[in-house]
């Protein structure tokens, strides 16, 4: 399984359910990789999308306690190991999570790849993604050259569990 994520220098990842910057281009290697695929996410990523709606075309696994949320055009579980069997029939290679901070976490020991855009800023964040330079099983695979974004700096990385 894949985790993608856009985290500031800090391993920051939003503020007051928010992301902390769009980038275009981010957005834009979000959708091509996850497109057609599995997404698991949380009750509140899903609600600080687009209109508060499922993404188009993809699988969309919604994690909540809540026992009565419901969501049209999306499954909704109440745990990690179901959302695990709502995408079993997906390759993989197939599956992303999208977060947020807590499903990030808890979902991180199930999966392989990391897409990372690292943003070369710090911003004011409530929310964190684990850092991945500070664990021994996680390497950097690949880095794009560097992008701009008006005047941000950001790079694309892949970071793989080492003997997986």
């Amino acid at each position: 399984m894949n985790i993608i994520v856009a985290a500031d220098m800090n391993w920051a990842i939003g503020y007051k359910n928010k992301l902390l910057v769009r980038i275009p281009a981010d957005h834009r290697f979000f959708k091509k990789t996850t497109l057609h695929k599995a997404v698991i996410m949380g009750r509140k990523t899903l609600e600080s999308l687009p209109g508060g709606l499922p993404l188009k075309d993809r699988l969309n696994v919604i994690i909540t306690s809540n026992p009565d949320f419901e969501v049209k055009d999306a499954v909704v579980v109440n745990s990690i190991e179901k959302a695990l069997e709502a995408v079993k029939d997906y390759d993989s290679n197939d599956v992303y999570v999208i977060g947020g901070e807590s499903i990030y976490r808890q979902m991180l020991p199930y999966c392989d790849t990391a897409y990372v855009t690292k943003i070369d800023y710090a911003y004011n964040a409530d929310v964190y993604f684990p850092n991945l330079d500070e664990m021994e099983d996680w390497h950097v695979t690949e880095v794009s050259d560097e992008q701009t974004y008006h005047d941000l700096i950001y790079f694309f990385y892949k970071y793989e569990r080492k003997n997986h």
